[in-house]
């Protein structure tokens, strides 16, 4: 019968790093050609900069903190609200690529609380600062209460961060967005393309670049992510097989945030270009790799309760429970863009990575409409999911966001 080894990490070294390229359908990095032509230049501004990482314990903010660490930067510090994600980042750097001679420290706090006022307000500023922090599932928008977080952390508490970088001096801002925000057709994506909007606001007195990429690869909470816990808990492994998603590993993430903060111009957004090595793939032939790879035979049950009622039994051959079948909850996207036609593109700057100069107008009344609807509706002793999505659309006109009345946490 096949071993239960470790299940695969976020990062990892050259050969658990090339299984995680298998998986995905693919066999080289993404953004190599670029990273080695700027090394110098991005090398350079790390190793004189000061860094502040907000949301630096989740997946993509550990991929952003280690490319900044191993550059040796000045000052490195990192938010996060997650003590035990933290914990883990700081072991896994000290594992790997042990110590700096720079100020490298990590603070378990919100970027929305006194306490991060008084961060900044104690120490002597930053030169970057990089907000990764986000409520980034789909699932978040199936009721008014944690949507409105998903305002608060998306939009919100990104205006007050770069208020805040603004006073204490900081000379660039890098906040990160979604593919999803392009044409977006659901709340979540919609939150992040609003975000865009008050950036472009914010940049007029302060630099400000983003990046737009796909669905990064056995990050936090994702559907490849638990495909690890369920091998782990041996238990049935769902997945979807008419979604198509493109995929960058979460060293890729962090290399593209990185040089949107570091080579991006003020109001430029990144993004990954389509090639032969960036394609869209199906939740359900990773599934597949990702059985094999462990030495298992996907087994495809007809119900949820056939994978949970037979899970010991095909384990036990050697087989696995699997159950795929076409998606039917709200907010899941039939295709994923990075631009629209009305956005205007730089494909020569770079050879892997396409840039949206002046990423759209915005309209400062809205703006100010929008954050005072939001205060209004935050003052009523309760929401409606319904309010919410009208005023999205105020924001979006072209928001389609379709209602099916079924969310992913009815799903196994």
């Amino acid at each position: 019968m096949p071993t239960y080894d470790a299940p695969f990490p976020t990062d990892c070294p050259t050969a658990c790093f090339m299984n995680m390229l298998d998986l995905i359908g693919r066999d080289t990095e993404l953004f190599a050609p670029d990273i080695e032509a700027r090394e110098a230049e991005l090398s350079d501004k790390v190793s004189g900069g000061r860094f502040l990482v907000i949301g630096g314990a989740g997946s993509i903010g550990q991929a952003v903190v280690r490319e900044v660490f191993k550059r040796n930067p000045r000052v490195l510090h990192v938010v996060d609200i997650s003590e035990n994600n933290m914990a883990e980042l700081v072991r896994d750097i000290r594992s790997t690529l042990g110590y700096i001679d720079g100020d490298f420290r990590t603070f378990a706090i919100d970027c929305g609380s006194r306490e991060f006022a008084a961060l900044l307000a104690a120490g002597d500023g930053y030169d970057y600062v990089l907000n990764l922090s986000a409520l980034k599932h789909v699932r978040s928008e199936k009721d008014p209460f944690t949507l409105m977080r998903m305002v608060e952390v998306n939009i919100l508490n990104t205006i007050a961060t770069i208020g805040q970088a603004r006073e204490h001096g900081a000379s660039k801002y890098f906040c990160v967005s979604t593919d999803k925000a392009a044409n977006p057709v659901n709340m979540m994506g919609a939150s992040k393309r609003i975000m865009e909007m008050f950036l472009m606001r914010e940049s007029e007195s302060l630099p400000i670049s983003t990046a737009r990429f796909a669905n990064v690869a056995f990050s936090d909470g994702s559907l490849l992510h638990s495909f690890n816990q369920r091998f782990m808990k041996q238990q049935p492994i769902p997945a979807p097989n008419d979604v198509r998603r493109y995929f960058v590993t979460p060293k890729e993430s962090g290399e593209l945030c990185l040089s949107s903060c570091l080579l991006g111009d003020n109001r430029d957004i990144f993004f990954p270009k389509l090639s032969e090595a960036l394609h869209l793939t199906r939740f359900s032939d990773i599934a597949v790799r990702y059985l094999k790879m462990r030495g298992f035979e996907p087994h495809e049950c007809d119900s949820e309760d056939e994978a949970r009622e037979r899970a010991p039994e095909l384990i036990a051959a050697g087989k696995w429970p699997v159950l795929f079948a076409p998606s039917d909850t709200t907010g899941e996207k039939d295709f994923e863009e990075f631009y629209t036609g009305r956005e205007d593109l730089d494909m020569d700057r770079f050879e892997t990575i396409g840039v949206i100069r002046d990423f759209g107008e915005f309209n400062p009344g809205h703006l100010d409409h929008f954050l005072a609807e939001i205060d209004r509706i935050r003052a009523q002793p309760t929401w409606d999911k319904p309010e919410l999505v009208a005023l999205f659309k105020q924001m979006i006109p072209e928001f389609d966001h379709l209602e099916k009345g079924r969310y992913l946490d009815q799903k196994m």
